[in-house]
């Protein structure tokens, strides 16, 4: 059974920083696209940023230049850095997992997710 764990949301002032995580099992980690979605009450779930098995990386451009994805594939984990944080970025943050290296910002995509993590960001 896969399982995508998230954690590290919090509430932070604007210009702070957080740390998400991604925990996976049941999956074979190595294989897999790896994505960062978000989503506010009443909006469609967005993409905010994918990597591939390879570590190759896309952004949203909302979060260009501010947010970092990243991965291990021995932990099976997937990390997200978001820097200077604005109140828009203010959202449920949810992983998602794709099979394959055909890795796009596109929620249909995607086949597992895990349950969220809220980041609040106030001004």
């Amino acid at each position: 059974q896969v399982q995508l764990v998230e954690s590290g949301g919090d509430s932070v002032q604007a210009g702070g920083s957080l740390r998400l995580s991604c925990a996976a099992s049941g999956l074979t980690f190595s294989s897999y696209c790896m994505a960062w979605f978000r989503q506010v009450p009443g909006k469609e779930r967005e993409g905010v940023a994918i990597i591939y098995s390879d570590r190759i990386t896309k952004y949203a451009d909302s979060v260009k230049g501010r947010f970092t994805i990243s991965r291990d594939n021995a932990k099976r984990t997937s990390d997200l850095q978001m820097d200077t944080l604005k109140p828009e970025d203010s959202a449920m943050y949810y992983c998602a997992a794709k099979a394959g290296n055909d890795c796009y910002l596109v929620r249909t995509e995607y086949t597992y997710w895990g349950q969220g993590t809220q980041v609040t960001v106030s001004s």
